[in-house]
């Protein structure tokens, strides 16, 4: 069964979005692992901490995201 698709015009939003899942998802994991080791309580750890900064990182992209490509657009020749 195909996923339905998102219209285009959400592609701001969507990327995002997914772009701050699996950036926190990943950033989280090492830092639990580093300050408390991978143990059976990983998880339980983990997803609190994970849901926390995802709640912070996402608008904080979508706030950053228009600064970072006009600083790209000044570091970068036109094509």
């Amino acid at each position: 069964m195909p996923l339905p698709r998102i219209p285009a015009r959400y592609s701001g939003i969507l990327m995002p979005f997914i772009l701050s899942i699996i950036m926190t998802m990943v950033v989280s994991a090492v830092a639990t692992v580093k300050n408390l080791g991978f143990g059976p309580d990983f998880i339980g750890n983990w997803l609190p901490a994970w849901a926390m900064s995802w709640v912070i990182a996402f608008p904080t992209l979508l706030m950053a995201l228009p600064i970072t490509r006009r600083l790209v657009r000044m570091l970068v020749q036109p094509a």
